[in-house]
């Protein structure tokens, strides 16, 4: 079918719903229009941007018929703010709208005819539920500002006056670092000039410990008074650790090195009863109320009785796996980050829980020296990254044949297509998949899916020594 629309050119058309990603899905004569800023519901005036054989991509100017879902977004910053793009858009109808993307990816990349999908679970709080915020310094109209890029560019940032995604202690403690830079005289970073010493403000909040952890984020030099912002910081009884990074790259990054300036070097997060410390650059799910959520599904997915051996691959900090392992004869987990399992260690210390390992190492490269320490699991739990199984690591764990598979996914188009290897290679088949909103307000969509091995002789399944391990205790 050729392209009804030209790029540049106006048109008028109904957004029918939203695509994975968040633009609203319109159709003229049949063709497919991405629309940025369509709710389901509208009918926009809209320009194109783009256009492709069997798709056009545009952008709204106007709403000519306002959608019945449409609601006044909360936020005095909402269309500016590059965060939150569905504030607009009431909450039922957000879930609605995902819940239908991940039936949509499992039918139509998935060819899953009739998916076992469960209702959506939906976000405990549609605000302030994150737990990590990171900030960007910039020149603003009327001198420094601190806060979150304006929607689409990567050069400008806008001068927050109040998050609704964060708390009111988190919004404090950035408003004082602004005032902090702004008496210091220190100059914003200027990405486009690559000139400036202030680049990011990183504030992570244990939700359940009522515990803060501050990281500074500067261009090289030892240009501030230490202890003018430890004062300042410090205001806050809440914040336990101080932390300064130095960024000496142009790339827009705050996962670096730490120097630690005052008070411990972590903080703890509280999940199902166990202990986590957080550390500047350690992983843990944003959302702290919906990674309890997703932690359980994925227990009871797993179905454990205390005596299987189970691997946890893309394992991080070892959540999963030591919310796991009270149920389980072994834990073992596997990471490519050396500082992830280092902290997985860790914790496994801290609430002592003996039965668990980790290891550091990519999981497609480690599952044959995996399998012959642990023997072949019983259960395998996988929380990978955007892009999935990729390759090797998904052929390697589909030919574990492990009865029980639980994959925990961040991306429901990878997910279909991941579960459709699995399903056609390797045997298995989709017992259910269960979405989770961890982020209201945006298009991100968790999932919690349970994948069985029809029963296979022990033989086929190179199953010499399973279960034999009996080693207890953690071990890097």
């Amino acid at each position: 079918m050729a392209a009804p629309v030209r790029k540049g050119e106006e048109f008028e058309v109904g957004i029918e719903s939203l695509a994975y990603g968040g633009n609203g899905v319109g159709r003229l004569d049949g063709f497919v229009v991405f629309v940025r800023g369509g709710l389901p519901g509208d009918v926009v005036r809209a320009r194109t941007t783009k256009v492709k054989r069997a798709f056009a991509e545009a952008t709204k100017t106007a709403v000519l018929e306002p959608s019945p879902h449409r609601v006044e977004a909360p936020c005095r910053h909402f269309g500016v703010c590059g965060g939150c793009r569905f504030q607009d858009l009431g909450y039922a109808e957000q879930l609605a709208q995902k819940e239908a993307q991940v039936r949509d990816a499992l039918l139509r990349l998935g060819g899953f005819e009739d998916p076992p999908l469960a209702p959506i679970v939906p976000a405990r709080s549609q605000f302030g539920y994150r737990n990590k915020l990171e900030y960007s310094f910039a020149h603003g109209e009327d001198g420094l500002v601190l806060g979150f890029h304006r929607a689409g560019r990567w050069d400008e940032v806008i001068d927050v006056e109040e998050c609704l995604l964060t708390t009111d202690v988190g919004n404090a403690i950035r408003e004082a670092v602004e005032e902090w830079a702004r008496s210091e005289g220190l100059e914003p970073y200027d990405q486009e000039a690559q000139t400036g010493y202030l680049r990011h403000l990183v504030v992570r909040e244990g939700r359940n410990t009522g515990q803060a952890l501050v990281m500074l984020v500067t261009t090289p030099g030892d240009r501030f008074d230490a202890d003018f912002l430890i004062e300042t910081v410090t205001r806050f009884p809440e914040v336990r650790s101080l932390h300064w990074a130095i960024n000496d790259r142009p790339a827009e990054v705050t996962n670096l090195p730490t120097r630690l300036l005052w008070g411990a070097p972590w903080i703890e997060e509280e999940l199902l009863g166990l202990r986590f410390r957080v550390r500047p650059n350690a992983f843990l799910q944003t959302n702290t109320e919906m990674a309890e959520t997703i932690y359980t599904l994925a227990r009871d997915a797993a179905g454990l009785t205390g005596v299987e051996v189970v691997y946890d691959l893309y394992c991080g900090t070892g959540t999963i796996g030591l919310a796991l392992a009270d149920r389980a004869s072994s834990i073992w987990g596997v990471e490519i980050s050396e500082e992830s399992v280092a902290c997985a260690i860790e914790n496994a210390e801290v609430n002592e829980i003996g039965n668990a390992r980790f290891f550091a190492g990519n999981v497609g490269q480690s599952l044959e020296e995996l399998q012959e320490k642990a023997g072949l699991p019983d259960v395998v739990v996988v929380d990978p990254p955007r892009a999935g199984l990729a390759g090797k690591a998904l052929r390697r764990t589909g030919a574990l044949r492990a009865p029980r598979l639980v994959y925990v996914s961040c991306n429901p188009t990878t997910l279909a297509s991941d579960l459709a290897v699995l399903r056609d290679e390797y045997g298995y088949a989709l017992e259910r998949c269960t979405p989770v909103d961890m982020f209201p307000h945006t298009p991100h969509i968790e999932s919690v899916s349970l994948l069985v091995q029809p029963a296979t002789p022990a033989a086929d399944r190179d199953d010499e020594g399973r279960g034999a391990t009996t080693t207890k205790g953690v071990n890097g």
